[in-house]
């Protein structure tokens, strides 16, 4: 699993990294945010990280990609304050879960064909008009 840090750009020495960064992070057991968060987890999430800790996504990192052989997997939720901390991975929204409201949402936020190209008719006409007054 990847995870890309999307983050404000972070200046290293005189250089601003203007490419993401990338962390190799493993998918655990839901169990693993359980143990770490309680209630808190539920099963609309993915845990990931490396329970010894070292690499997480961090403040600033929410709403990010979890990717996984190039797909997408889940969103940059919550995690501990402290980041990539021993035994407290992060927690990402499983967008399996959502995959029935994202594909209404892009449906209903489709443009419209026949509007579209009305429109460019439209469009079209009333500049060919200017163009010949």
């Amino acid at each position: 699993i990847m995870l890309l840090r999307l983050a404000r750009p972070a200046v290293l020495g005189k250089t601003v990294q203007l490419l993401p960064f990338c962390a190799d992070v493993l998918i655990l057991p839901d169990e693993a945010c359980q143990t770490a968060y309680g209630q808190h987890f539920t099963d609309m999430e993915i845990c990931a990280g490396r329970v010894e800790g070292g690499r997480d996504s961090c403040q600033g990192d929410s709403g990010g990609p979890l990717v996984c052989n190039g797909t997408l997997q889940g969103l940059v939720s919550w995690g501990d304050a402290h980041c990539a901390t021993k035994n407290k991975p992060g927690v990402y929204t499983k967008i399996c879960k959502y995959s029935k409201w994202i594909r209404e949402t892009m449906a209903k936020n489709r443009p419209h064909r026949p509007l579209q190209r009305a429109a460019k008719l439209a469009w079209g006409a009333s500049s060919e008009q200017t163009a010949k007054n």
